[in-house]
C-alpha cells in the first residue's frame, strides 16, 4: 500500500509486457501501490491492454505518484485510464507530482491513453513524462490537461514531457499554467484564453523515410515533425471535449484511428 507521510502519499504502479512467443503479449510485472490500481482488459490481436483505475481522490497536496511502463522488444501494449485524473489542494502544504516513466524495446509498440488532468483551483501539480524508445519501437502518447472545473479557476499546473529515441533527445518542452507561473501562460502565444490544453505524441519508423510535412490542422492545433521519426501535435480548446475532438481529428490526418473512448 502507498505510505502516508507528513508531506502526503507516494505510491507506484509498473506494467512490464513482453511477447510470449507465441504471437501474443503477457504482462509479466502488474503491480499497483495505494491509489493506483491496475486491472488487465480484454487483449486484441497480439496487443496487451491495461486500465489504471484510481483507488482514491488525488494526487493531493504533498502526493507523488508514479507510474513506470516497459514494452520489450516485439510486445504490444496498450494503457488507459478509467477516469480523469483530477489534482486536488490536500491537508499537506506543497507540491505534489506524478511521473510517468515509459520505456519500448526494438519493436515494441505501446498506445498511451490516460484520460484528461483536470487542474483544480488551489491545487499544485506537477507532472513529467519521460519517454525511452529504442529506434525501431512504436509510440501514440496522448496528452490532455484541463484548467479547472467548470466555473472556477484553475489551479497551478506545470508539465513536462522529455522523449529520447535510440538514446538522443528528440523533445523536452515544459509547459506552466495558473497562479504562480510565468506570466503570459494565458496569452495570445500560449494558451490564448482556452481552457484545456493537449498534445500527441506519434513515433513510427518509417517517418524517417516520409516525415509528414508540419502544418496547421484547423485554428487550434498544429503538427511538427521532430528531428526524428516522430511528430508532436499541440492544440488548444474550450473545453475538454472540444480538445479530444481536435486530437482525434489530428490522429485520423496521420492516418491513426481515434482513440476516443478508450
Amino acid at each position: 500500500m502507498g505510505r502516508v507521510i507528513a508531506t502526503g502519499v507516494r505510491a507506484t504502479a509498473r506494467i512490464v509486457a513482453r511477447d510470449d512467443g507465441r504471437g501474443g503479449t503477457a504482462l509479466s510485472v502488474l503491480e499497483g501501490d495505494g491509489p493506483l490500481a491496475l486491472r488487465r482488459t480484454r487483449a486484441t490481436g497480439s496487443e496487451a491492454r491495461v486500465m489504471l483505475v484510481g483507488a482514491m481522490s488525488g494526487p493531493l497536496g504533498g502526493d507523488h505518484f508514479a507510474v513506470e511502463a516497459e514494452v520489450e522488444s516485439g510486445a504490444r501494449l496498450r494503457v488507459g485510464s478509467a477516469a480523469a485524473t483530477i489534482a486536488l489542494p490536500g491537508q499537506a502544504k506543497g507540491e505534489s507530482r506524478y511521473d510517468v516513466r515509459l520505456r519500448v524495446g526494438e519493436g515494441g509498440e505501446l498506445e498511451w491513453l490516460p484520460e484528461q488532468l483536470i487542474s483544480v483551483c488551489g491545487s499544485d501539480l506537477h507532472v513529467t513524462t519521460r519517454i525511452d524508445l529504442a529506434s525501431s519501437a512504436r509510440l501514440v502518447l496522448r496528452e490532455e490537461q484541463v484548467l479547472g472545473r467548470v466555473g472556477e479557476e484553475p489551479g497551478r499546473l506545470t508539465s513536462r514531457l522529455t522523449l529520447r529515441i535510440a538514446g538522443r533527445t528528440v523533445l523536452d518542452q515544459e509547459l506552466a499554467c495558473g497562479p504562480g507561473a510565468p506570466g503570459g501562460w494565458d496569452g495570445p502565444a500560449v494558451l490564448a484564453g482556452h481552457r484545456a490544453v493537449g498534445q500527441l505524441v506519434v513515433v513510427r519508423p518509417e517517418f524517417i523515410q516520409e516525415p509528414p510535412v508540419a502544418r496547421m490542422l484547423g485554428e487550434c492545433a498544429a503538427l511538427a515533425p521532430l528531428a526524428g521519426p516522430a511528430v508532436l501535435v499541440t492544440a488548444v480548446a474550450a473545453d475538454g471535449l472540444r480538445l479530444r475532438r481536435v486530437l482525434d481529428e489530428a490522429l485520423v490526418s496521420l492516418g491513426e484511428y481515434p482513440l476516443s473512448g478508450t
